[in-house]
């Protein structure tokens, strides 16, 4: 079946922009088209509403009252209104019988809407808004031109019935419409209506229609040049590093990983040049174990070989000393395919830990048994110093093996004194396991790699005095597996110190038969 291929980056980029102006050019037609009303009328019936409580809050302070109608009706293009709330509900109140040029019966059609809000904010609790035809705003007008010519000499904050007025309205325009009752300090009433007409917004929908058609257009066209300049300019790094890994993939390690842009892809590429560095380096120090491991294996099989030919061509030399010999070469074959079978499997993860409580103190006395042919007849000194014995919870094989490779490894680096000297503390609930050795001693700029994998400090192979060569990879790899902390300290010409702590379940007093204080390897 054909299997889709996945889209490039670019591609994807140059989508997601694209499909981003597109929203955003919807937004814009929408908003104009069906909530633009809705959005003037909303802010309208709130500017209209802030205006009259601020009124209201003048008449109930009884400060300024006609002043501060006159700057919020000018500043927010209103119609104000105000009257004595018996005014609102006589229908033959004085207030309505100056200077009127029509007959009565319109006279009372406008009186009955000014009695209806005036009802409906008392209903409402004080305050009352609607949206409504300009008669309202014909009744302010009419009226308002009339007090003035009435009330012209009256003091600015005389007793209600009062009226000021701001701003007209044209036939045939909706009308805000905002009602309140307010009282005076001394409890008189009036009653404020405050209006504001609603501008036809038909054409100017048609001429920001028109507008943003044109708007639309250019949009469209930038946000296409835009978007094919950002997608390139963005993929183009990540295009350029994806080449160069291909090529590291290849094992082309001269490839430079130097693409630039912004800050993730440089950080990708100082990560792949470090890859790089440390792949060059791996395959290299590979190469040389190989031949190391060649050249370890060769050695036994070729003694091997060499003396069982001797046994069988020559008569009386089969003798015990070339047997032991073979077995002793064999044995020494078989721990190195030992050790790089343990390494193997340590570090893929499938040699697991299995765990119980032992005494590591007896374990360690144990593990110099194993040196007892060095100490008699190669004049070697190793030395344990414990003065208790430790029980830890741990892998005892695995542990075990940390020792004797870091043993080994002293040995196989020992001065000229041919001492190792192996000491146990306890400190803080752990246990600390140090083997020093009085050898050469290692460069502090290679500390830090030894416990690497392939790597070897000494580059000219040389055959150690016992194991494989591999014994620190296996004790790195062990220590991690039981979250252990490990280090080294080393001073050229004076030697080295490998070391360890772990945690430690109990300790028991040594007794004097059980080596404590110093022992010597038998």
């Amino acid at each position: 079946m054909f299997k889709r291929r996945p889209a490039t980056l670019h591609f994807k980029l140059l989508a997601y922009f694209l499909l981003f102006g597109a929203i955003i050019l919807v937004l814009l037609w929408v908003f104009q088209s069906f909530l633009l009303k809705p959005y003037y009328t909303t802010k309208k019936s709130k500017s209209v509403q802030q205006s009259a409580e601020r009124i209201v809050k003048a008449i109930e302070q009884n400060k300024n009252i006609w002043t501060t109608i006159d700057n919020v009706a000018s500043y927010n293009s209103l119609t104000v209104s105000v009257y004595g709330t018996e005014s609102v509900l006589g229908f033959a109140s004085p207030i309505y019988e100056i200077n009127y040029d029509n007959p009565v019966a319109r006279l009372s059609v406008e009186t009955h809407e000014i009695n209806s809000y005036y009802l409906l904010a008392r209903q409402n609790g004080g305050t009352y808004m609607t949206v409504d035809s300009n008669s309202v705003a014909d009744i302010a007008r009419q009226k308002i031109e009339n007090l003035r010519n009435a009330f012209s000499g009256a003091s600015g904050d005389s007793a209600a019935p009062e009226v000021h007025y701001k701003s007209s309205t044209t036939d045939n325009v909706e009308n805000m419409v905002y009602a309140a009752i307010a009282a005076k300090p001394d409890g008189e009433e009036m009653f404020l209506l405050v209006t504001s007409s609603i501008t036809p917004l038909s054409n100017t929908l048609d001429i920001i229609q028109g507008q943003l058609l044109w708007v639309s257009i250019a949009y469209i066209i930038l946000s296409v040049i835009f978007s094919l300049f950002a997608s390139m300019r963005i993929a183009r790094p990540i295009s350029k590093t994806n080449s160069a890994a291909k090529e590291l993939a290849k094992k082309n390690y001269e490839v430079d990983f130097n693409a630039r842009g912004y800050l993730e892809v440089e950080e990708l590429n100082g990560t792949l040049n470090y890859a790089k560095t440390e792949l060059a380096a791996t395959e290299k120090l590979q190469r040389e174990l190989i031949a190391n491991i060649s050249h370890d294996l060769r050695t036994p099989l070729t003694m091997i070989t060499g003396y069982g030919e001797v046994m069988r061509d020559l008569p009386g030399e089969n003798t015990p000393e070339n047997i032991q010999i073979i077995i002793d070469e064999a044995t020494r074959l078989s721990t190195l395919v030992n050790d790089l079978l343990d390494l193997s499997k340590l570090q893929s993860g499938a040699l697991q830990a299995e765990k119980k409580e032992f005494c590591l103190t007896d374990s360690i006395r144990e593990i110099f048994s194993r040196y007892s042919k060095l100490v008699e007849q190669d004049g070697y000194n190793i030395i344990f110093e414990a003065k208790e014995n430790v029980y830890i919870n741990a892998d005892e094989l695995r542990i075990s093996q940390v020792v004797y490779n870091l043993v080994n490894n002293a040995v196989n680096h020992v001065g000229e004194d041919k001492t190792v000297i192996v000491t146990q503390t306890v400190s803080k609930g752990k246990a600390l396991i140090e083997v020093t050795d009085h050898g050469e001693g290692i460069p502090a700029d290679k500390l830090e790699y030894i416990w690497e994998r392939y790597y070897k400090v000494d580059k000219e192979h040389r055959r150690g005095v016992i194991g494989s060569g591999l014994g620190l990879s296996i004790v790195k790899s062990i220590l991690d597996a039981h979250n252990a902390r490990y280090g080294v300290r080393s001073a050229l010409g004076k030697g080295s110190t490998f070391w360890f702590e772990i945690k430690i379940e109990r300790t028991e007093k040594a007794s004097l038969g059980n080596g404590g204080g110093t022992a010597f390897a038998p």
